[in-house]
């Protein structure tokens, strides 16, 4: 269970992530609302994980999974460019987190 709690922090991350763009981008109560919920939600989950997974790989796995998603919504998105080479960075960090699942 620990590690869907960590799977949902992340995801609650890159929401937070998007919502600090649109909150530049309209600056409206939906984003902020949105921002607060988000970073909330990921920190609970985040906290929630780490009662059974080490510190550190709970971080890192975290941080992977939100900055990677935040770079894939802002191609999605924000229309960022989508070189191929920002995409293989992205995929090595993503495997770091895959490794570092297979070694906890």
């Amino acid at each position: 269970m620990s590690w869907i709690y960590l799977i949902l922090a992340g995801i609650f991350e890159m929401i937070g992530v998007t919502m600090i763009n649109s909150l530049h981008k309209n600056r409206n109560w939906q984003s902020l609302l949105m921002l607060l919920g988000g970073f909330g939600l990921s920190f609970l989950f985040l906290a929630l994980a780490m009662e059974k997974l080490p510190m550190g790989t709970a971080y890192a796995i975290w941080t992977g999974i939100g900055a990677s998603g935040g770079a894939i919504l802002g191609m999605v998105l924000y229309g960022e460019p989508k070189d191929w080479k920002r995409l293989i960075f992205i995929a090595m960090v993503l495997s770091a987190a895959i490794g570092l699942k297979l070694v906890s």
